[in-house]
Parts: C-alpha cells; sequence; structure tokens
C-alpha cells in the first residue's frame, strides 16, 4: 500500500561520486512500508526500497559500513540494505517479538537494541521492553535471531523516547515523570522521578530525550515546554539539571549538533530554537516554518539539518540557522472536506491543504507540484477560534475553470463565498475572475460544472446545491466593456435559474455524459431536469433513508442513474422506464464512476471494515469485490486515468486498465490497488537491473553472451532447433548476478543456489511427482510384480470419426495407471453394512 509520507526517522548520508569528487547528499526516511531515498540537491525521489510487509518504525546506517541501511518494521524483520542500489543484503527475522523501533550500536558493546512487545498485549499496551539482539551471522538473506536478552523494562513506545550516551556506554530512557539510566559496561541502572504536581501550569511529563554526544549530559524535553539539562547522573542522589524554557506547549523533539556545541528543539510553534552554551539568553530562531515540528535530526558532518513537520513536509535547513529547501509530500489536513478531485490537466490528486489553501500533489513524482491560497487570509492557530475554510472544489472537464466554495465554521449562520478561477497559460497558474458572496443562504451541500466540448464556452454550466432547499445554475456573462481584456477577463459569471422540489434540502447533483440531464437530490428523492429548459422530467424514490451519494452512468450505461442511501441501500434506475433497474442492501460510503469506462466502484463500511465492489449499472452482479480492504474507514476515492492503457494479465484486473483506483481514509492514508503481484512490487531493484539498455554490461556477460551466440549459430548451421529457455530469460536472479557490481553482490555462497536453480529446466510434460512415480514403477517391473497383466499397452492408431466428435478415451500417465491398481486391490467389503 502506497501509504502517505508517515516518516519516523531522518538520517542523513555523503559519499564521493567520480573523479571530480563532487558532494551528493542523500535523505533517507521510512515512509510507509517503504524506505525512501532523496536527493538533497535536487528534491527528488532517487529510490524506492520496499520489501517490508508492514509499517517501517525505524532506519539506521550501518555504524560499520555508512554505505549500508539497516530498517526495522512492524513485520517483525530487520533488514540489511545496499542503499545506493536498493538491493536488499541480508533479512533477519525476531519471530515470536513484535518489533518496532532498532539501535545499532559501535564500539565494544556492538549490538542491535530494539524496542519490542509481546504480540498478544501490543494492542493494549504502552510499556514496552528495550532488548539487545545479536543479529545471525550467515551467508542467507533469511536469518531468525533468537538470542535476546532484555535491557531496560517500562519503555516509552516512541523513538523519541530512547538515547544513547557517548561511544554508546550508557542508554537512557523516559517514560511519563521517570528517567532511567542504564551503563552497559557496570551493568547498573539508576532512575529518578520529577514530581507528578502540576504547580503554575507546569507539567513534568517527558516529552523526548537526548544525549551530549562528547560529553556526559543528558537533554530531556517535557510537556510544560520546559526542557532540562541533566548531568552528574552516575549518582542516584547526586545528579543535577538545569532548566531552559521558551516553549509555550510541550517539546516535541531536540538534538545536538555533531560538536554538541548547540541544542536544538522544536514544537506545535513551528519555531525552531536554537540553544547556546547551556544559556536562556542566548538563542537563535528560525520562525514560521509553517506547522509543528515533530522530528529533528542533524547530518553527520554538522553542515545541514532536518525538521519533519505534522504537515508531512521535510524541511533542510543550513547550519547557520537559514532554510535552504523542503520536500512536501501529501499534506495531512485537519479534515479533507473537499473530496478527492483530479486537475484534468496534470493528472494530479486536489484536495485540502494548508488551512485555506489547495494542494495539487502529483501521484507520479510523490510531491507537492504548487498549492493555491483559495481564502487569501492569514490563519491563526488558536483552538476555538471560528475562521473560514475551503469546503467545495469543482474543476471543468479541460481545467480550464475551477469553482471553489469556502465558508466559515459557523453552524448556524456561515459565511459563504464562492470564487470561480481561470486557468491562464501565460502565467501557468489560476486567477480569481469571479467573487459571488452568499450564493446560498445556507451551507453549500455540493456542486458539479457541465462541461459539453463540441459546443464550446457556451455550454458551461456551474450547479450548486445548498442546504437552503434550493439549487442554482451559474453561467457566464459577457461583460458590457470587454475593452482592453483579455477573453477571460471579458465575462463573469451569474445565477441564471433556481429550482426546488417541495421545500426539501438540496444534497448532491451530478450531470449525465452527454450533459443534457441533471440529477439532483433532495434527501429521500432523486429529481432528474432537462439542462436545456430546465423542466423537471421525473423523480426517484427508494425511503427510507436520505440519498448520499448519486451518479449517472457512461458509454454503453448511460441510461442508467445510481443512488447510495444513508440506510443502507444501493439502488439503479433506469432512465428509458423510469423504474428501479434492481438494488442492493450494501451500507456504501463512497460511490466513484470511472471517467473512461462503464465501471463504477462502491465502497462499504460493515463491521469495522471497508469493503471495495466494482460493478457495470446494466449488471447486478459485480465484476469485482474486494472484502476487507482495510480496516480503517474510507471517506474517498478517485479515478485517475492512466497515460497509457496498462497491459494486465489478470482478467479479475481488466477494470483497471485505463484508470487507477486511489482511496483516502479517516487516518489520511492514500492508498491504491496494485495489478502486480506481491513479488514484482516487492523487488524494485531486480527490474532496475533487468534493463539491459540503461546499464553497462560487465565483461563477464559480454563473455558469456558471446559464448552463447556462438553455439546458438553452430546449432542453427548443422540444422538443429534453437531452444530458447524462458526460465533463463526471464530469471531476474541471472540477470542481477551478470549486470551487478561485484562489491554489492551477496556472498557466493547465498547466490549459488538461486543462480542453479534460475539454470535448471524442467520437464514441460512430467511433474516432479510423475517422474518419482515413473522410477517406482520402473523397479516394480524388475522385480516381476504381477499386476503387469493389467497394465494395458496403447498403440498409436488412426483416429477413428468418433474421437473426432470428442468421444476419445484419454491416455493415462503411468502414475495415474499406478494409482488406479491400488485402488483396484483395496477392499471395499466393509462398505456393504451402511
Amino acid at each position: 500500500r502506497p501509504a502517505t509520507e508517515n516518516i519516523r526517522i531522518l538520517t542523513e548520508s555523503s559519499y564521493f561520486l567520480g573523479k571530480d569528487k563532487s558532494k551528493f547528499l542523500y535523505l533517507l526516511c521510512a515512509s510507509g512500508d517503504f524506505v525512501k531515498v532523496y536527493s538533497v540537491n535536487t528534491e527528488e525521489t532517487l529510490r524506492l526500497m520496499g520489501g517490508h510487509a508492514d509499517l517501517v518504525t525505524g532506519i539506521q546506517l550501518n555504524p560499520h559500513n555508512h554505505m549500508q541501511l539497516y530498517s526495522s518494521s512492524l513485520d517483525g524483520t530487520i533488514k540489511l540494505w545496499d542503499f545506493m542500489d536498493g538491493i536488499p543484503i541480508k533479512v533477519s527475522s525476531l519471530g515470536f517479538y513484535l518489533h518496532l523501533h532498532f539501535y545499532p550500536l559501535s564500539g565494544p558493546h556492538s549490538s542491535v537494541l530494539l524496542l519490542v512487545s509481546d504480540r498478544f498485549f501490543f494492542l493494549w499496551s504502552d510499556t514496552f521492553q528495550l532488548v539487545s539482539v545479536k543479529l545471525t551471522k550467515g551467508a542467507g538473506q533469511d536469518l531468525e535471531s533468537k538470542e535476546l536478552s532484555v535491557v531496560l523494562d517500562g519503555v516509552g513506545a516512541s523513538v523519541k523516547h530512547i538515547a544513547f550516551g557517548r561511544e554508546g556506554a550508557y542508554v537512557v530512557s523516559v517514560k511519563d515523570v521517570t528517567l532511567q539510566v542504564y551503563f552497559f559496561k557496570r551493568k547498573l541502572l539508576n532512575r529518578f522521578s520529577l514530581s507528578t504536581v502540576k504547580t503554575k501550569g507546569g507539567d513534568n511529563r517527558f516529552s523526548c530525550v537526548v544525549c551530549h554526544p562528547t560529553e556526559d549530559c543528558i537533554a530531556t524535553g517535557h510537556a510544560d515546554g520546559k526542557i532540562r539539562l541533566w548531568r552528574n547522573f552516575h549518582h542516584r542522589k547526586e545528579y543535577t539539571y538545569s532548566t531552559l524554557h521558551w516553549h509555550h506547549d510541550i517539546v516535541m523533539d531536540l538534538a545536538f549538533s555533531v560538536e554538541g556545541t548547540r541544542l536544538l528543539s522544536g514544537g506545535v510553534e513551528s519555531v525552531l530554537v536554537q540553544w547556546h552554551n547551556e544559556s536562556s539568553c542566548q538563542k537563535d530562531f528560525l520562525p514560521r516554518l509553517g506547522s509543528p515540528i515533530e522530528y529533528i535530526s542533524m547530518s553527520s558532518d554538522g553542515a545541514l539539518c532536518c525538521t519533519l513537520h505534522t504537515d508531512n513536509r521535510i524541511t533542510i535547513i543550513n547550519s547557520n540557522l537559514r532554510f535552504s529547501r523542503s520536500i512536501q509530500g501529501l499534506i495531512k489536513s485537519r479534515d479533507v472536506k473537499t473530496g478527492l478531485v483530479v486537475d484534468p490537466r496534470t493528472k494530479a490528486l486536489v484536495l485540502n491543504g494548508e488551512p485555506g489553501h489547495l494542494q495539487f500533489y502529483s501521484l507520479q513524482s510523490d510531491q507537492q507540484l504548487f498549492s493555491l491560497d483559495i481564502v487569501q487570509r492569514q490563519y491563526i492557530h488558536q483552538a476555538g477560534l471560528k475562521q473560514s475554510d475551503l469546503v467545495k472544489v469543482a474543476f471543468s472537464a479541460q481545467g480550464t475553470w475551477l469553482a471553489t466554495v469556502e465558508e466559515s465554521e459557523e453552524v448556524t449562520d456561515p459565511e459563504l463565498q464562492l470564487k470561480l478561477w481561470f486557468y491562464s497559460e501565460e502565467t501557468q497558474s489560476f486567477t480569481l475572475n469571479t467573487r459571488i458572496n452568499t450564493p446560498h443562504d445556507n451551507h453549500i451541500t455540493d456542486m458539479c460544472f457541465r462541461d459539453m466540448d463540441e459546443l464550446g464556452d457556451d455550454s458551461l454550466i456551474l450547479v450548486t446545491t445548498g442546504r437552503d432547499c434550493v439549487f442554482k445554475v451559474w453561467v457566464m456573462v459577457e461583460d458590457t466593456d470587454p475593452e482592453g481584456k483579455s477573453a477571460h477577463e471579458s465575462v463573469s459569471w451569474s445565477c441564471d435559474f433556481v429550482g426546488s422540489y417541495h421545500n426539501y434540502q438540496a444534497t448532491n447533483c451530478c450531470f449525465s455524459e452527454d450533459g443534457s440531464l441533471l440529477a439532483v437530490s433532495f434527501e429521500e428523492t432523486v429529481t432528474v431536469w432537462d439542462s436545456l429548459t430546465w423542466d423537471l422530467k421525473c423523480t426517484f424514490c427508494h425511503p427510507p433513508g436520505n440519498i448520499r451519494n448519486i451518479c449517472f452512468g457512461r458509454l454503453t450505461c448511460s441510461k442508467y442513474l445510481i443512488g447510495a442511501t444513508d440506510y443502507g441501500f444501493l439502488c439503479c434506475w433506469n432512465l428509458l422506464t423510469c423504474a428501479l433497474e434492481w438494488s442492493a442492501h450494501l451500507n456504501i460510503v463512497v460511490l466513484q464512476p470511472d471517467p473512461l469506462s462503464e465501471h463504477i466502484a462502491a465502497v462499504s463500511w460493515l463491521s469495522k471494515e471497508s469493503s471495495l465492489f466494482v460493478f457495470k449499472p446494466n449488471e447486478p452482479r459485480p465484476l469485482y469485490i474486494q472484502r476487507n480492504l482495510c480496516k480503517e474507514k474510507i471517506l474517498l476515492a478517485a479515478f485517475v486515468p492512466r497515460d497509457e492503457p496498462e497491459t494486465i494479465s489478470s482478467e479479475k484486473y481488466l477494470w483497471l486498465r485505463k484508470s487507477q483506483l486511489f482511496f483516502l481514509t479517516d487516518t489520511q492514508e492514500l492508498m491504491t490497488l496494485s495489478t502486480k503481484s506481491l513479488e514484482e512490487r516487492l523487488t524494485p531493484s531486480s527490474k532496475q537491473l533487468a534493463v539491459e539498455e540503461s546499464l553497462p554490461v560487465t565483461p563477464f556477460s559480454l563473455l558469456l553472451g558471446k559464448h552463447r551466440h556462438q553455439q546458438a549459430q553452430e546449432d542453427t548451421d548443422l540444422g538443429k532447433p534453437v531452444v530458447h529457455n524462458k526460465q533463463e530469460q526471464a530469471s531476474p536472479a541471472v540477470k542481477e548476478l551478470l549486470h551487478t557490481p561485484a562489491h554489492v553482490l551477496p556472498s557466493a555462497s547465498f547466490l549459488c543456489t538461486i543462480f542453479i536453480n534460475s539454470l535448471l529446466i524442467s520437464k514441460e510434460n512430467k511433474s516432479a511427482e510423475e517422474v518419482a512415480d515413473e522410477v517406482e514403477m520402473e523397479s516394480e517391473k524388475a522385480d516381476g510384480d504381477s499386476d503387469e497383466e493389467d497394465v494395458t499397452v496403447m498403440e498409436q492408431e488412426d483416429t477413428s470419426p468418433m474421437e473426432l466428435l470428442g468421444e476419445m478415451t484419454c491416455k493415462l500417465s503411468k502414475s495415474q495407471e499406478k494409482e488406479l491398481r491400488k485402488i483396484r486391490k483395496m477392499d471395499y467389503s466393509w462398505i456393504a453394512a451402511f
């Protein structure tokens, strides 16, 4: 599942490439069940390393080889990668334990420390153990590590609750108001506790901890915004600490500089604070970073610093506390009110971003293309303050017009604004064309464009529905004084028609594919209107329950109208007969039609799981069913057209040829359905290495290829048929061996088995079981078995007319003949009693 960028730990590495000794910086981060490698210079994603079956919770550079990376996951495995080539070197499994975070240590106490919990108690326990594990040394990739020893009990679950002292001499953990320090060499544990009583707004609970790189000093962050610097903690009673205070709320993370002369802190204020010489008077600030700071990471040379923010953005900062660049993923908005909308021009996902902004997110590059300020007001981060936000978005078919609705958070009397934006090719951005104050007397519930390309801009119509029990039709009007204005500046939008139905609240609207009909739902009733005359043509009703979603069928299914009710019914009406075609009892929360085919995706929510149903309106039986798609509730979905139709071998995924389906859950995870098998998705490096045109071949590959070409030519000259080994040609193991640089290849003992197996040619006509049975038959014949009289020798004869009609007797294999003889010998007299 390509989830949103759920980055937990940031790590940086650099290396020299080529003779010019130019320096390339890489940013490594955990993202869902992948590990991403970014270029710090270009901000682009260089590599996506997949292989874990669950969330990646920790990454660390190998302390003995900085060209290698360890990753840990909730699937209970540790993977060692060559992150430059994206090749997994070794996989270690912990078996019974649930793996959370890990820390490879260098020095005399070289081992891996893991934060683990028993699988049976993980769901309701927030206390974990820090254990030491010696990873199994072996030649294989899949190794089990069972030598576990507990280092600390009662450890918090966050990676920010654990830190290691200078040279790995001790480990520190914090939880609630308790700080623990364990010294490895002396095997001594010191525990310190703060007061639990909150006085004058103070809250002593620990939020994070970090250790000084060269001195015995521990820095801890607290829930009340204070920072404490602990010293002399080798003694239980003679310890001391000093206090730094600037943050007005919880300190979310801390980080020391490489030399230890500076301390960095971040929190909800979106300000990076730099402390000098442990003094509250000497500090610097980098303000207005956009959103609260969750994590801080320093580069190994101290030249750069990274901050991870709650809006899923990585900010790269220079050592002089100056902003350098940022890497923005899918912004985690407070509430996605706009839904998932696809920009027709860029095929980007468009949804709520920063407060009052619209983000355009590229699915191909996994980065934000740009952010459009819709509300154009300064957002104030204050709880309880009623502010305006973006709630509805709609694009015209060509993406030239954008309609947005913003409203205040007032429930009874909201401030509404409808804005129409035009995309300018000259400026490559949207410019505001029309602003309409109070387009409805109450909240706007839905809106959509009618855009028929063959009729031009005259056919462009916008419809909005509201809780004021009406729907309104908005059209473009020519300006009376068009002199000196461009084409889009010479027009504006105004209301052309207002419709209602029995004073019911209007909830949803959509146009048919040809734009001739408009469907508007009013509570329990769906009304169909002629878009030229605005006459009411027919109504459909399916009580009890209000209409939750409606959509028209497309292409060959354009005569159908689909609706879902909040009482758990999915209905299909025939527009020609004005009758209910079929209905199904499903609690549909998302109804999304594919713009390039007849398929419609419906997502249901039942028993705390989301299920997917894909169907055509003319067939009541679904084409595809995926139950328990995820445990989270799916709130939104969108079909994104592909640039080129995908070649799909599996018949059950043919409906995904032209478009790809994306989901957004209530936890704001972005997911999609993959048509590829698990093996294809988990070996991206093998695919990259298999592209022979883009990689230089090794001398061994050239030599082997030349020898094969000569051998094939000799066989052709002698009249022998050239047989191509399909397994050898399609084997990623062989191609990876021939094209992978030698310094990153695994051990030869590991590659030997894979390489030999890839070269073996299986017999196409006989399975392994048949070959084994054939050997047994030959041994039985050698012993003069009496069953030979039952063996029928079948000679090749001319095919009779009856055989051509399908009456031919099938020839049994020798293994089947053997099984038949065994059945004949068995005694079935016991069954006579029944």
